[in-house]
């Protein structure tokens, strides 16, 4: 993998993320954009809408669209019966609540090991991703929340 060019020098202090899993894969967002971590929630159906939103949840009384990141990410579908999580982030004043299989710990990543998303990997997963982070026993998959969103077009 080819490491991405520096950035400034303003840019360049550790970052802190949120890590989840969505099947074997890691990924992480910003801790910055993270509101919340929740167990699941009852979630009110959507009629008519794309197949990666799972409907609506209510968190203490804000709105919130809930939307699996297996089906946004074209994962094989979990288990009807299997436990998930909830990983709450605000974008443009919007509450989303990404459904993920797992949430890990808060890692600080030096801006020097976030090494470019490869060329290789699926359009989709190449275009919601900021760079991958090598680690001892596997990869974390650095997210863009905007990008996730937009893959769903939940967001303008």
């Amino acid at each position: 993998m080819t490491p991405r060019p520096p950035l400034s020098v303003a840019t360049t202090a550790p970052s802190e993320f949120v890590t989840f899993r969505l099947a074997d894969q890691w990924l992480g967002i910003p801790v910055t954009l993270v509101q919340e971590v929740l167990v699941p929630q009852r979630i009110a159906r959507v009629p008519l809408a794309q197949d990666a939103i799972a409907g609506f949840l209510n968190l203490r009384g804000q709105i919130v669209t809930s939307l699996d990141l297996r089906t946004t990410m074209r994962l094989p579908a979990r288990e009807p019966d299997a436990e998930y999580m909830n990983v709450v982030v605000r974008h443009d004043g919007e509450l989303f609540a990404f459904m993920v299989d797992d949430v890990g710990d808060v890692v600080t990543v030096d801006h020097e090991a976030v090494e470019a998303t490869p060329a290789t990997i699926d359009e989709r997963w190449r275009s919601a991703s900021a760079g991958i982070v090598r680690r001892d026993h596997d990869l974390l998959v650095v997210m863009k929340v905007p990008e996730l969103l937009r893959l769903e077009q939940v967001v303008s």
